[in-house]
């Protein structure tokens, strides 16, 4: 395998994980709660196939009372954009299987981030909150 192909495999992997969020274990105890996961929210919320997700990647930089040991790709929000009939917006929504979508420098910088494109693109800005607080 070359190198370009275990960067790419790496990727998909990273993303696959990425998209659990919190993992497994914390998405079935959403569900038994009856809530859906962020990523499910905006799925009923959007036109089928239009989200483009931003930041997928970001990790928050606290190190302070061990959360340094505990890093997960997205830090807990997922953004980005796309359409409901055909519009349009621009969306986050709060990952509460990743530290009870508590808030952080990273989550807030990701949302403020999208929230400019919308104003740049004069579109609407949609917000899901689903949060235990801030993480301070």
């Amino acid at each position: 395998m070359s190198i370009q192909q275990e960067k790419i495999k790496e990727l998909v992997e990273r993303r696959a994980a990425a998209k659990l969020g919190g993992g497994q274990k914390r998405i079935d105890a959403q569900h038994a709660k009856g809530k859906l996961t962020a990523r499910e929210r905006l799925a009923m919320l959007l036109d089928e196939g239009s989200f483009e997700e931003f930041d997928m990647f970001v990790q928050h930089r606290c190190t302070n009372f061990g959360m340094e040991k505990t890093k997960y790709d997205g830090d807990g929000v997922v953004t980005g954009m796309g359409t409901i009939d055909g519009r349009l917006v621009y969306v986050f929504a709060q990952d509460f299987t990743v530290n009870g979508g508590s808030m952080s420098e990273t989550m807030a910088q990701k949302i403020c981030k999208v929230m400019d494109m919308a104003v740049r693109n004069g579109a609407p800005f949609i917000g899901i909150n689903d949060s235990g607080g801030a993480r301070i």
